[in-house]
């Protein structure tokens, strides 16, 4: 429908095989460059629409992976207020991924190969939701900063040249805000409490410190996509402007807390403005994206059993003519 069989053709190593119009190309660039939105009918190019699949399908998946460690600690939560929170951040993570996985449904794959991409290994989804959330505290640092990650990227992204993805980031950003308020909250009454849970957010943090240094991506030099993402206003900055942003927004907020970063070398260079720190071990980046992380079968047995459990719903809904009766004995 929307130009769905040129997703295929691909050689191999994912190449397109195919060159573009010149004279199209141009135009398209050009309705970039002035502004303008692409939407699902116009034209595109062959890369664009790859790379977009790629990036949405991506960040549903991570959205709906995300619901995961924070859901696991829906009936553990001190008190009713907190769960019921934490249970409706949960059920807004899962509503953003489905409208991400609409977004890219505009682009001409099925939402069910997108799933099944993600269930069998295929499709990859954020490093971060693939470590454990080991006490009360992680859930809390998770709400704060990494979906404080996740706002700096959406609100650049939501600027971006397609139509569909940026208005899902619009909707998705307003319900996020209110999840980091509930983050920063949680983590201001644990930081103000007693030793026991100072300590507990303080570990916390330790653990994540170095999935949030990864959450943005590996450094621009090593980055395979972000000079053709950024050229299309696909992905509107980069790899390490937005961790630099995070950093410049979050490092005194935690600090305020009194809270340690484990990271004896982070420090703002005066002279640049830029925050140094230790390069994280982009080895372990690599290894949890590719499968190999603390979490990853865990995340996607659930996921698996979750489709495979919810199959009979999905039947119903798509043969909503048929009457299922039990026979009489």
């Amino acid at each position: 429908m929307y130009g769905s069989l040129s997703i295929i053709e691909v050689d191999n190593w994912g190449r397109k095989v195919h060159e573009e119009d010149p004279q199209k190309l141009a135009e398209f660039e050009a309705r970039i460059e002035r502004g303008e939105k692409i939407e699902p009918q116009d034209w595109m190019p062959f890369e664009y629409r790859r790379q977009l699949i790629r990036m949405i399908e991506q960040h549903a998946h991570s959205e709906i992976i995300g619901a995961l460690p924070e859901g696991t600690w829906i009936t553990r939560a001190p008190g009713f207020k907190r769960k019921l929170a934490l249970m409706a951040k949960v059920q807004d993570e899962v509503g953003h991924a489905q409208l991400l996985y609409s977004a890219a449904e505009t682009l001409g794959k099925p939402r069910e190969q997108m799933i099944n991409d993600l269930i069998n290994g295929k499709s990859k989804y954020s490093n971060v939701f693939n470590y454990p959330a080991v006490t009360w505290a992680d859930t809390a640092v998770i709400a704060w900063l990494i979906d404080a990650g996740a706002i700096i990227n959406q609100v650049a992204n939501a600027k971006g040249s397609y139509g569909p993805y940026g208005r899902a980031l619009d909707r998705i950003c307003a319900e996020e805000s209110f999840h980091l308020r509930y983050g920063y909250d949680t983590c201001v009454h644990l930081a103000t409490g007693t030793p026991k849970q100072r300590q507990m957010l303080q570990e916390a943090l330790n653990r994540w410190w170095t999935p949030i240094m990864h959450f943005h991506g590996p450094p621009d030099k090593t980055s395979v996509h972000t000079e053709t993402l950024m050229k299309w206003q696909v992905k509107m900055a980069s790899n390490d402007a937005m961790r630099q942003q995070f950093l410049d927004m979050y490092v005194p907020k935690i600090w305020e807390l009194g809270l340690t970063i484990p990271d004896p070398n982070l420090r703002k260079n005066t002279e640049t403005g830029l925050w140094e720190y230790t390069e994280p071990d982009w080895d372990e980046f690599m290894r949890v994206i590719n499968g190999d992380g603390p979490c990853n079968a865990e995340r996607l047995a659930v996921r698996r059993y979750a489709e495979e459990k919810g199959r009979w719903v999905r039947q119903a809904l798509i043969r909503p003519t048929e009457r299922y009766v039990t026979p009489l004995a």
